[in-house]
């Protein structure tokens, strides 16, 4: 598993998202909010079915907008269903703009929440074809918005969470624009100990 870490509480991870203990995580979900293909599937899987059971009773979302459930069997404590565009149904800056509402809102319904920590997959760069390079800089710099307002005081931790090694390239190269890199601690040494 590859990882990173920069300033502000923010980290780079690929991997599973179902597998982190957080406050909560981001589902890129669909508007039915009842599961579906990649990150959707896999989290609803883990979860067990009484998400599924608590989303029937949230009557979908529309594109752009975030509702919170609780986490069930997963080790985070609640799931953020965000809905993200398809990418071919939207001109460019309503693209931009419903995906950057995914990360605006899940981040506030966090903070509302009093969740200090959040995980985020790359939301509609799946088979809702966002391009990652463009989907990357809506997630970020949305994220960086948001922290450095009154109301993201309260989040400690952001995770972004990719799957591919591809992915996380991606953001491994556009995160530094917005947020300084922490320096990964210097290897262990026995001679450094003298």
């Amino acid at each position: 598993m590859q990882s990173c870490s920069f300033v502000q509480g923010l980290a780079l991870v690929q991997g599973d998202i179902t597998k982190l203990k957080t406050d909560a995580i981001v589902n890129a979900a669909n508007s039915r909010l009842l599961g579906g293909g990649g990150v959707d599937g896999a989290i609803h899987r883990a979860a067990g079915p009484q998400l599924l059971a608590e989303c029937r009773g949230l009557n979908g979302a529309n594109t752009g907008e975030c509702k919170i459930t609780l986490g069930y069997r997963l080790p985070a404590k609640h799931v953020i269903h965000a809905v993200g565009p398809i990418y071919t149904k939207y001109e460019e800056g309503e693209n931009a703009n419903l995906l950057g509402a995914c990360y605006r809102e899940s981040l506030k319904l966090a903070s509302k929440n009093n969740l200090k920590t959040i995980a985020f997959p790359s939301i509609s760069t799946g088979i809702y074809g966002y391009p990652i390079r463009a989907a990357t800089h809506v997630a970020v710099s949305q994220t960086l918005q948001f922290l450095e307002s009154a109301e993201g005081a309260s989040i400690e931790r952001v995770v972004f969470v990719t799957f591919s090694d591809e992915d996380f390239l991606v953001y491994q190269d556009i995160l530094p624009s917005y947020f300084t890199p922490v320096p990964p601690p210097p290897p262990y040494s026995e001679e450094s100990e003298e």
